[in-house]
């Protein structure tokens, strides 16, 4: 099953290039060949990203991986989310931090 994370890390990337390679996806999202080609049919399948072959291109099996409107829409839901995530995160550490220098304070005085 596709996750969030995954989904997100996909289609951001794509979004800033879109002429990677599954096997430059894989290493700059840290997940194997296989999940990234398991990501991308998934993308693909659910209208996120349609797949280009450069025609002119010595290469044949050269792909561009481009976005399409309801995949900009679903990446722009995703980083909102995502962005509400860590936000709450940021706000659980620094209750954190201050209730650790708070207790230091008590036990210096």
């Amino acid at each position: 099953m596709l996750n969030q994370k995954s989904k997100y890390q996909l289609l951001k990337s794509l979004e800033q290039d879109s002429n990677l390679t599954q096997r430059e996806l894989s290493k700059e999202l840290g997940i194997s060949l296989g999940k990234v080609n398991y990501c991308l049919k998934s993308l693909i399948q659910k209208g996120f990203i349609k797949i280009n072959n450069f025609k002119n291109n010595s290469n044949k099996i050269h792909y561009s991986y481009l976005l399409t409107p309801k995949g900009i829409e679903e990446k722009t839901k995703l980083t909102i989310e995502f962005l509400r995530i860590k936000s709450k995160e940021h706000a659980m550490l620094k209750k954190e931090v201050e209730k650790i220098l708070n207790s230091k304070k008590k036990n210096n005085n």
